[in-house]
């Protein structure tokens, strides 16, 4: 076996770089993600890795993608060009993937099958640290894990969350690379745009619709015995999502004309 490069090691996930691949831990809705990465590929959509089998520890094989990601990334996103940059990334992906119909029997993370009218296989995960960079440039999407059948307004909202940002100034210019407070409003308003939606209106609420829904996902995973979710809230991060939340509901007038 070729040497190993330890790209994350914690518990429950240790994903490690081979030559071009990367060995990822397998999980029940792997098959279904495989299904979707071998669509995007098939569509000739740059962004995603490629599936290239399973190997003889039983890891998922995807191809590496070479660049700056994880906590590099939220820098490259602070500023106009970077976020107007993601924006057209998400929807790129949105309009690859439309097409894409999962067969019923293959279930995602969330124990979902099949797709809702008006649903599309959103990403899930789409925040910076996922986003791969080279130079200036988005170059690839990673962590598919979380892919779930919702209409695209859920990965925007995602998104929003954590680019235009829910988050106080401390932490956008001690954490998350910003120069000076961020003009929220501005950046929901040029990340809307960007993405083509027609207005910004009900951005704010969707985004508080994600955050109580990811605290009821994370509780009811952890109350399954699903990981990284259970260590997740022994560790306090309930309390943490649930502080974020409440952040959110009293400055939502940062967001909003």
């Amino acid at each position: 076996m070729a040497d190993e490069e330890v790209l994350q090691d914690t518990p429950h996930r240790r994903v490690v770089r081979i030559g071009d691949t990367v060995r990822r831990p397998m999980h029940p809705w792997t098959p279904a993600v495989h299904a979707l990465l071998r669509y995007l590929e098939g569509v000739g959509f740059p962004f995603s890795p490629h599936v290239r089998g399973i190997d003889e520890q039983d890891r998922e094989v995807l191809t590496y993608l070479d660049g700056l990601s994880g906590p590099q990334s939220w820098a490259k996103v602070a500023g106009d060009a970077g976020l107007a940059a993601i924006a057209r990334l998400l929807r790129d992906y949105h309009d690859a993937v439309a097409g894409f119909r999962p067969p019923d029997h293959l279930t995602w993370f969330t124990g979902e099958t099949g797709l809702a009218g008006g649903e599309l296989v959103c990403h899930g995960d789409f925040g910076p640290w996922n986003i791969v960079w080279r130079d200036e440039r988005p170059v690839g999407i990673l962590d598919w894990d979380y892919a779930r059948p919702a209409n695209r307004l859920h990965d925007v909202a995602y998104a929003l969350e954590y680019l235009a940002p829910f988050r106080d100034d401390d932490e956008c210019l001690r954490w998350l690379g910003y120069s000076q407070p961020p003009d929220r409003r501005h950046r929901l308003e040029l990340f809307a745009g960007v993405y083509g939606l027609a207005s910004v209106e009900g951005l704010v609420d969707a985004v508080i619709d994600v955050q109580r829904e990811g605290i009821e996902r994370v509780r009811t995973l952890a109350d399954a015995g699903a990981q990284p979710q259970a260590r997740w809230v022994a560790d306090g991060h309930l309390e943490e999502l649930g502080r974020r939340l409440a952040w959110s509901l009293a400055h939502r007038h940062l967001f909003e004309a």
